[in-house]
């Protein structure tokens, strides 16, 4: 064979490795779109379309198509939804919410060995449980945080923590109580069964036993919505009420107009927001462009573990190693500057750089009232729904 033909030959197999390489990968979306959790699994799933959107736009080369199943908010529905994900091809999955269904559909996906990543569990027992394709970018320190540090910078000398009994919740309220105490604050605990209705008993132990300045819901936001309307009618002598995730959107506030004025929630970025970085501002554009509306924090935290898993795809597949564990392999090196900042994975798939902020309902706005150096606008305290 002439050297001309084998450098031709040579030539036309790089090329042809090469185009073979760009790809469309499926990646599986398990979210709840139904049941309890419904709110905050499309709000999180707007986010992951975005992603999508962003990526196709700009990798240049791989593509992404999402695969979307519901879990209806259930543990069992959620195995079942990464099952038919594997049985699809997905290579990896992206969504989740609720700790409860999360650790058993990771657990699914670990044993299918597809990456799976959520930012919609904080259970500490979600990175303790040896999991290798498991990964996060929140966890309970970075909300406890900023509920703390909220509570401390108000003044405040009494706190009734209203809190659900799931790992999640629980972990939290346990972490803020023991944090709170170490700072002389006291403190009221009231568990809550997820399947409670009606939160007045609750409400009137706050009320008439506690007599605290502060109500602190650590739950989610079907359970928020029911405490509100609770303190609504009962009208305990608080001076703010606060929760975590789930609570701080401009969603909440255009369906619950009459509980949300001055309640605290944790919040990435106020509401609404003009985003300054190059990644910031495609995310913002494709947001308004595919959705039609501004973006809150949990589209936030669905489009950043979604490029990031997406990146981490594309550079499997450049590596020729998706097929052997390497989008696995490829979220481990993952370092990067992104919407809620610095992310990096610990051994444990923990993102150990995550803080949170305190936003505040002001009006038809959300405003950031922490930490001091992040803040939009002073905290209105006192300040109620009623």
């Amino acid at each position: 064979m002439s050297k001309a033909k084998t450098i031709a030959l040579a030539v036309f197999a790089a090329l042809s490795a090469g185009s073979a390489s760009a790809e469309e990968f499926l990646v599986g979306v398990q979210i709840p779109l139904t049941g309890p959790l419904a709110r905050v699994g499309m709000g999180t799933q707007e986010g992951i379309r975005v992603a999508a959107e962003v990526f196709n736009k700009t990798n240049g080369k791989h593509t992404i198509k999402l695969v979307t199943v519901d879990d209806e908010s259930a543990p069992a529905k959620a195995v079942a939804a990464v099952e038919k994900l594997a049985s699809q091809g997905v290579v990896a999955v992206t969504g989740g919410y609720g700790s409860n269904n999360i650790s058993p559909a990771s657990d699914a996906a670990n044993k299918l060995g597809l990456a799976y990543i959520t930012s919609g569990g904080v259970d500490d027992g979600l990175v303790k449980a040896g999991r290798k394709n498991f990964f996060r970018i929140n966890n309970t320190e970075g909300y406890q945080k900023a509920l703390v540090g909220l509570i401390s910078d108000l003044g405040v000398k009494s706190v009734s923590i209203i809190y659900s009994t799931k790992d999640a919740t629980h972990g939290l309220a346990a972490d803020v109580e023991k944090t709170l105490g170490a700072k002389g604050i006291k403190v009221g605990m009231h568990a809550f069964d997820p399947a409670i209705t009606d939160f007045k008993p609750i409400l009137n132990k706050v009320k008439l036993r506690d007599k605290s300045e502060f109500i602190a819901m650590v739950g989610y936001e079907n359970e928020y919505v029911g405490i509100l309307r609770a303190a609504r009618v009962l009208k305990p002598n608080v001076k703010a009420i606060a929760g975590v995730w789930s609570l701080a959107t401009p969603k909440m506030a255009a369906d619950f107009p009459d509980l949300m004025p001055n309640v605290y929630g944790t919040a990435v970025l106020p509401f609404p927001v003009t985003f300054t970085s190059p990644d910031g501002k495609a995310f913002g554009d494709a947001y308004k462009k595919l959705l039609n509306k501004e973006p809150d924090y949990l589209g936030q935290f669905g489009y950043v573990q979604s490029m990031l898993l997406f990146e981490a795809i594309a550079r499997a597949a450049d590596a020729g190693t998706i097929k052997k564990g390497g989008v696995i392999e490829e979220m481990r090196k993952t370092d990067k500057q992104t919407l809620i900042g610095r992310v990096q994975f610990d051994a444990n798939g923990d993102n150990k750089n995550f803080t949170q902020r305190m936003g505040q309902h002001q009006g038809k706005k959300v405003e950031l009232v922490w930490p001091k150096e992040s803040a939009t606008a002073k905290p209105v305290f006192p300040g109620v729904p009623w």
